[in-house]
């Protein structure tokens, strides 16, 4: 059954911005959606298993479930291990676990940060800030955005600041709001983002 209903759990604000703008252009328009931050990762973790334990209790089979959260400097495998831990502990049907047409929540990773589908679509980036050079994505360091070194956030930062934005710090809720406002969801080059995009396209579809 596709979903008609999609809720969101993430770890902060920013990413909630950037799903409130992209989420119009990605989801089929009978699909509803609503987007739940937490206060950063550990706040996530800490309270999910009792947050799927509610949604177990009433969760409709028209609706699914997607928790995202930053990699950062986590071990990929491990922390998918430990959100897939979280929804058997909460007997609610993971996506890895019950399969494509069966699952109730799909647990997504952002590799390594949200700013890694800044980088994954480049295009968007200079829609907004259009002093950014062009030839980014081409650069050896920023080929393959789930792969920057060093930190993709403090990355894109610095290029912002480089290039005469930001000097006294990016806010990342604005940024993230206006890079989504111009984000083509079939264009970005991040693998983490290309599959959450599959996701949402197989939940609905």
């Amino acid at each position: 059954m596709s979903a008609r209903h999609l809720e969101f759990l993430v770890e902060e604000p920013s990413m909630e911005a950037f799903l409130q703008e992209l989420l119009p252009r990605l989801l089929p328009a009978e699909c509803t959606s609503a987007i739940h931050a937490f206060q950063g990762k550990p706040d996530l973790l800490r309270k999910l298993d009792s947050r799927l334990r509610s949604y177990r209790t009433w969760l409709p089979d028209d609706w699914r479930l997607v928790v995202m959260v930053d990699q950062d400097d986590a071990d990929c495998r491990r922390l998918k291990a430990q959100l897939e831990a979280s929804a058997e502990r909460s007997g609610v049907r993971s996506r890895s676990r019950a399969g494509a047409s069966r699952w109730q929540v799909v647990n997504r990773i952002v590799v390594e940060e949200l700013e890694a589908w800044y980088f994954g679509d480049w295009q968007a980036v200079r829609g907004v800030y259009p002093s950014v050079p062009s030839s980014i994505p081409k650069r050896a360091h920023y080929r393959d955005p789930d792969a920057i070194a060093g930190g993709t956030w403090e990355a894109f930062e610095r290029l912002l600041k480089r290039h005469g934005y930001f000097k006294a710090g990016m806010p990342k809720i604005e940024v993230a709001r206006r890079i989504a406002a111009n984000t083509d969801p079939a264009r970005n080059r991040s693998h983490s983002f290309g599959v959450f995009r599959d996701a949402v396209a197989e939940a609905t579809g």
